[in-house]
């Protein structure tokens, strides 16, 4: 449907005059469509409510909607239970396209958080009726007021037995004011939910049938996106999406204008513009994208056609548009060094295992993952990655490994910055929530590693207590407080600021057992090892010279051999057939393998194997360079 500025149009059974002047262009909004971008911290329950909407939507048939955390299509996200990607829906209501989409909550992955904001003109602030606000609640909210997007607060979980939803509510607008939006308190909409048991409500004490007044509220309070009237086309492209048979696909928001398959538009890039043509048009339905032959300004696209289109670039109308300023995201505060796998055992899992392949996949990751920065490190044909954290860059190796790359992986670093002529590393706010009588375990490992405690409040049998920390503290830090609490600390933490650098922290407190050979581990020979170490490997799996093959209980790293075998005599003893009854090995996670090395060690990383090994594999290279550093 085409455009006729200046005339009365209809959309969605409803008239709206736009009135223009010579000297002033109108800003209107479309009442047929709404753009909303779901924010809230980690496993508040996002993809749980959407859920929920596609499923009262009346849209589609049981068997469309299996499982659970419908819109998590990603292995990893499904195995994690987290978001990672962000992803568009499109739900029909009382006559309007409700464009949700889905972000995710975890601080690492913020840069999906900042791109598509861009895209919505609401948003719907997600907040838990038992923990209230928490840090990512902060750092997504600020980007959205940023974005000028009209926020609703809504608090989820009200089923809970320890939910305090009036509170909630309370402290969700006590942040929106602090963060800039005292203006719009009086005016902010928010209804109460619980997406598991799927209804919404305006008064927690009273349960509804279904998330219609979710929905209404929606509809009656959060604007259409904003277009001008007569202006040509523009569009900034904020996701890139790839098809085996079309490539890359631009997705975005269309600002003004109009677009059409086969369309001739100029295209603004990082060198300046080009001209080019539109080959396929889709906008989002339901689930999925469906062709259609002509969008206006405020719809959701995806373009087809653009080659080398990239996260940033603006779409115009030839010659008659001008570019928008380019996306920029936070800057990364973490590095680690990517290079090939050069272990003994290079090769033999892997299908992708050559520099020139690995960074190919790092340069495909750069056109979509905007938070992520790579560099090749001078002299060498190793790269520096560089992201948000540890569990950031941790799903970009998790990704390869299961595409079938093989690398290694180099000891975790914090970004350090010159400021003033100082050298200033980044803090960031860790929040832990955990039983009372373990609060002592948790002041003092965080204490150890620079943290100043700056809140501390009692809820329940909980304590809250708040640190401000060094990054480099926090590497490693999750593993010791969970194993300090039995797994009952609930941690989060994000980007504060950069700050002058606080002194050493602490590295790892124990050192590790070298394998002196190659060869098949033996019982017999792990057996006499493990009751003075913590083995990271079972009886049977080959290992190789260098390798770790577990940690010492004393300080100081212990080069051992795991393949020894029991000799065999004529002569017995009292005592010499014991049975071998051999501890379960440590399960180290790909996570805890980055987080555990120190700056001699690598992970070795393969599609079916993770392991640990020293940077130089043999005792007499480590030896010199020892002493070559005393």
């Amino acid at each position: 449907m085409a455009w006729e500025f200046g005339q009365i149009r209809a959309f969605a059974g409803r008239v709206v005059p736009l009135q223009l002047t010579e000297t002033k262009k109108e800003i209107v909004r479309r009442p047929d469509i709404r753009n909303v971008v779901i924010i809230a911290h980690v496993d508040h329950g996002k993809t749980t409510l959407v859920d929920c909407l596609l499923r009262q939507s009346g849209q589609f048939r049981d068997t469309e909607l299996k499982g659970e955390r419908i819109l998590d299509s990603n292995d990893l996200e499904r195995e994690r239970g987290i978001t990672i990607l962000s992803k568009n829906i499109a739900i029909p209501y009382r006559g309007v396209k409700i464009n949700l989409i889905d972000t995710p909550g975890h601080a690492d992955f913020g840069g999906e958080v900042e791109r598509v904001v861009t895209m919505a003109d609401g948003c719907l602030l997600l907040v838990d009726a038992a923990e209230g606000p928490m840090p990512q609640t902060r750092f997504v909210l600020e980007k959205a007021l940023a974005a000028g997007v009209k926020p609703i607060v809504v608090v989820n979980k009200v089923d809970r037995p320890d939910g305090r939803p009036s509170e909630a509510l309370d402290e969700g607008l006590e942040l929106l004011a602090e963060l800039g939006g005292e203006d719009q308190l009086d005016s902010v909409g928010f209804v109460f939910a619980s997406a598991k048991e799927g209804y919404a409500t305006t008064d927690p004490a009273v349960r509804t049938a279904d998330m219609r007044p979710l929905l209404d509220l929606l509809v009656d309070h959060l604007p259409g996106p904003a277009i001008e009237a007569d202006a040509p086309l523009r569009m900034m492209v904020t996701t890139l999406d790839w098809s085996e048979y079309v490539g890359r696909i631009a997705i975005g928001r269309i600002t003004g204008g109009e677009i059409r398959p086969g369309q001739a538009i100029d295209l603004w890039g990082r060198d300046g513009k080009r001209k080019t043509k539109i080959a396929g048009l889709h906008v989002f339905d339901k689930l999925g994208r469906v062709p259609t032959e002509m969008a206006s300004a405020g719809d959701l696209v995806a373009i087809e056609g653009l080659d080398d289109v990239e996260i940033g670039d603006t779409i115009c109308a030839p010659d008659q548009g001008k570019p928008f300023k380019r996306l920029t995201v936070d800057e990364p505060t973490l590095e680690m060094v990517f290079s090939v796998n050069s272990s003994p055992m290079a090769g033999r899992e892997g299908k992708y295992v050559t520099t020139r392949q690995i960074k190919g996949r790092l340069e495909k990751e750069l056109e979509r993952n905007v938070a992520l920065r790579v560099e090749m490190i001078p002299g060498t044909e190793a790269y520096a990655v560089k992201g948000r954290g540890v569990l950031h860059l941790a799903i970009l190796i998790e990704t390869m490994r299961r595409e079938g790359y093989e690398l290694s992986v180099g000891k975790p670093r914090v970004i350090f910055k010159k400021i003033d002529g100082k050298d200033h590393e980044p803090f960031e706010t860790l929040r832990v929530e955990v039983p009372t009588e373990a609060m002592g375990p948790v002041m003092e490992l965080v204490g150890h590693r620079r943290g100043q405690l700056e809140e501390l409040a009692q809820r329940g049998e909980y304590s809250l207590l708040k640190f401000l920390i060094p990054s480099r503290g926090l590497i490693g830090l999750r593993t010791r407080l969970l194993n300090a609490t039995r797994g009952t600390a609930v941690i989060h933490h994000r980007f504060e600021s950069y700050r002058p650098v606080e002194g050493d922290v602490p590295c790892r407190a124990n050192g590790v057992l070298i394998s002196m050979l190659g060869g098949k581990t033996m019982p017999f020979a792990l057996f006499a090892l493990q009751d003075r170490s913590d083995l990271f490997v079972p009886a049977g799996v080959e290992v190789y010279e260098g390798m770790i093959v577990g940690e010492n209980v004393r300080d100081n790293d212990m080069t051992v051999n795991p393949c020894r075998e029991k000799k065999l005599t004529n002569m017995r003893a009292s005592g010499s057939d014991e049975n071998v009854i051999l501890k379960p090995p440590r399960d180290m996670s790909l996570e805890a393998a980055l987080e555990y090395i120190e700056d001699d060690e690598l992970v070795e990383v393969t599609p079916q194997s993770i392991r640990l090994r020293k940077i130089l594999m043999k005792e007499a290279d480590r030896r010199r360079v020892g002493r070559n550093q005393r």
